[in-house]
């Protein structure tokens, strides 16, 4: 196989704030201790994934899901001989954003902030890593390599308005630094195709545990039907549970696979020759071939129409939006029994989403049962 290492980010153009380079670790891999070590990592713990924190120990949280994307992605990146690091640190670090009750949640604080700048996730995720997480003396925020915060606002690719970037950020931190346009780097692209291949087995996983699918239905997708049937002959009641794990097993194992040939294809198509030739390409470079992207549609639409769609689900997704709703009106109601003097003074609207989106799932459930 090819060696691709020169394409791969392994030479870093420093941080926002400089700091002295580290004799034993890469920037990279500093990026990864400063994400584990915050305390936003730490509450991934406690936050939804599908199912609502409180509803059992062993289901996928924020946290888990994060460590299998890392896993997933480090491995991809390591074939290909790029840099597994800078992989690994952005699929650690994409979902810190995230607010409590999943989507469910960002879309009751994206209404409540709608007359005041919206609310996304994806761009909370920057503000934790560059203003929030405070422990550090010398700056606000993580202080991670460019490289870093490029790839975590281009998680879903280049960016082409603006406007939500100014609104939550601010454009002065990140000019002459960003290429707003240009393509991620292709650890950037194999940490966000990795999210969706976490979740979109894992989800199956958890759905069948909690028995809102069956492995009957599930193997009406051809895909599935056919690891089925690869493995039917060892089959049996007693060990049906393990089946399921297989199934998923080779099921991440087939998507890696199609992966990491499509994007070979891909660089040699589109002739990639230099970094430049990857920011310059409009299109994803790190997908799947025509084949696997059918599937992942066909998986995305089963998931939708057959878990997320689900009574239950709906029913707590909605208790979750009313929580995060109550919590916003009576916290602007009374910030000042929530929020620093300091915070109130900059933005008070946008310091209450803060506070918000970076509560646990617990913690606002109980907070909204004592208020």
């Amino acid at each position: 196989m090819k060696n691709y290492s020169k394409l791969g980010l392994f030479k870093s153009k420093g941080r926002i704030f400089k700091e002295p380079n580290s004799l034993y670790r890469s920037p990279f891999l500093r990026d990864i201790d400063r994400i584990i070590h915050s305390a936003s990592f730490r509450r991934l713990k406690h936050k939804t994934q599908v199912f609502v924190n409180t509803e059992g120990d062993h289901y996928r949280t924020r946290i888990t899901h994060s460590i299998e994307v890392a896993q997933i992605a480090r491995s991809i990146a390591k074939h290909l001989n790029l840099n597994d690091d800078l992989a690994e640190t952005l699929s650690l670090a994409h979902d810190l954003g995230h607010t409590p009750f999943g989507h469910a949640g960002e879309d009751s604080l994206n209404e409540c902030m709608a007359n005041y700048g919206g609310f996304d996730h994806n761009l909370q995720t920057l503000r934790i890593v560059m203003f929030l997480e405070n422990k550090y003396l010398k700056f606000k925020g993580l202080n991670l390599t460019i490289e870093t915060i490029d790839g975590l606002l281009k998680h879903n690719g280049p960016i082409e308005n603006l406007s939500l970037v100014k609104e939550l950020i601010g454009l002065n931190y990140l000019n002459n630094k960003i290429i707003f346009k240009q393509s991620a780097s292709l650890e950037a692209q194999i940490s966000a195709i990795s999210d969706d291949i976490a979740y979109n087995n894992h989800d199956i996983q958890d759905g069948i545990k909690a028995k809102m699918l069956t492995l009957d239905q599930l193997i009406e997708i051809n895909f599935f039907k056919d690891i089925y049937k690869s493995h039917k002959k060892n089959m049996n009641k007693n060990n049906r549970e393990i089946l399921i794990y297989q199934i998923i097993r080779d099921s991440i194992d087939l998507m890696v696979k199609d992966l990491i040939k499509n994007t070979i294809n891909n660089l040699e198509k589109n002739k990639i020759k230099s970094l430049n030739d990857i920011y310059k390409n409009q299109k994803p470079i790190v997908c799947f071939s025509d084949k696997y992207s059918a599937i992942e549609r066909e998986i995305k639409f089963f998931l939708r129409k057959n878990m997320y769609n689900n009574k239950n689900v709906l029913t707590k997704n909605n208790k979750g939006k009313k929580i995060i709703k109550d919590l916003f009106m009576f916290i602007k109601k009374k910030p000042n029994r929530f929020l620093t003097k300091d915070n109130l003074k900059k933005n008070k609207l946008r310091s209450i989403a803060d506070f918000i989106s970076g509560m646990t799932d617990r913690f606002a459930i109980n907070l909204h049962k004592n208020i």
